[in-house]
């Protein structure tokens, strides 16, 4: 039995299909389809039941996901303690965040690896979170900042904080933090959003739902700049976390204020591979990004909480 072997268990059972696994792995798939036939001789039963519209694990194959994904682990910690022993970290790191996320943590945290590590490299990417995943399951990124992740096989997840939206006005609405807006409010304001595609709707037009109305934007923008520049020149508002706008309501170029009834929050997690090595460069700026995050809300630039790392999701 193999480690390859094993990594494309994880991955063909996460998508349903020899063909895209082979495609994010960026291996031919016949090699893929072998390592499958090879694994399941070896065991001398099937992993997967095999249709017209992809695979689908087994019982077997169920069973054994978990624990494949555990011994890639393993071999992740073995290899970490093979490296303690380095003085200074080196490498190259390719991070990727969201937008609202880079806006805020790009400049302090390539700061803080340039003092403590400077012979790691950074090499910073942006876009939606589902995006940003997709790199890192193709072996593109070594670790990003997602929202909600889920923690399958082919990832790992470490929860870094909740993080609190809230509704952001140009400097002539009038919002205040210690006034909060209840969220049914919305379906009469005239509203700056992202388009449906983007996680930030869906958990508005989520919450929307919970309180029993619909929200219709005036405007639609997936870019977080435009978004901001809209709603500063009185276009409407919008729903935004404050960090990236912390400077612009702190200048009182915009305004903001909680909501509730429901409150919308979403988890901001660091997100690492399962099935591949990951070095202590890429795990020290993990660590580096949660502390710089921790400092930013006991500031009050990042509206939300610490996550203990005891908390279940």
């Amino acid at each position: 039995m193999e480690l390859s072997q094993l990594k494309t268990l994880i991955h063909v059972a996460e998508l349903g299909s020899v063909s895209a696994a082979a495609d994010r792995l960026g291996i031919a798939q016949p090699a893929l389809s072998r390592q499958i036939r090879a694994l399941e001789a070896e065991l001398k039963a099937p992993l997967f039941i095999r249709h017209g519209r992809g695979m689908v694990l087994t019982d077997l194959g169920r069973s054994l996901l978990g624990p494949a994904t555990v011994v890639l682990e393993e071999m992740d910690h073995i290899r970490r303690l093979a490296d303690e022993g380095r003085a200074a970290l080196v490498g190259r790191v390719r991070l990727g965040m969201t937008p609202t996320v880079a806006e805020v943590m790009t400049v302090p945290l390539a700061r803080r690896i340039a003092q403590t590590h400077p012979q790691i490299a950074l090499c910073l990417s942006s876009a939606f979170s589902g995006h940003i995943l997709d790199w890192l399951k193709r072996d593109l990124l070594d670790c990003c900042v997602s929202y909600d992740a889920a923690a399958t096989g082919a990832v790992r997840t470490r929860p870094i904080l909740i993080e609190r939206l809230l509704l952001v006005g140009s400097a002539s609405r009038g919002l205040r933090t210690e006034q909060p807006v209840r969220f049914a409010a919305l379906a009469h304001e005239p509203l700056i959003l992202p388009s449906p595609l983007h996680g930030l709707r869906r958990i508005l037009d989520d919450c929307a739902a919970r309180a029993g109305i619909r929200l219709s934007p005036r405007l639609e923008a997936d870019s977080l700049n435009s978004m901001i520049n809209l709603v500063r020149d009185g276009f409407g508002s919008t729903v935004l976390p404050l960090a990236p706008i912390y400077d612009r309501v702190a200048a009182g170029e915009l305004c903001v204020a909680p909501l509730t009834d429901p409150e919308p929050t979403r988890r901001v997690v660091m997100t690492y591979p399962a099935d591949r090595p990951v070095s202590p460069a890429t795990r020290y700026t993990g660590e580096s990004f949660a502390a710089i995050a921790a400092d930013l809300i006991e500031r009050g630039i990042w509206a939300g909480r610490v996550i203990d790392q005891d908390e279940q999701p």
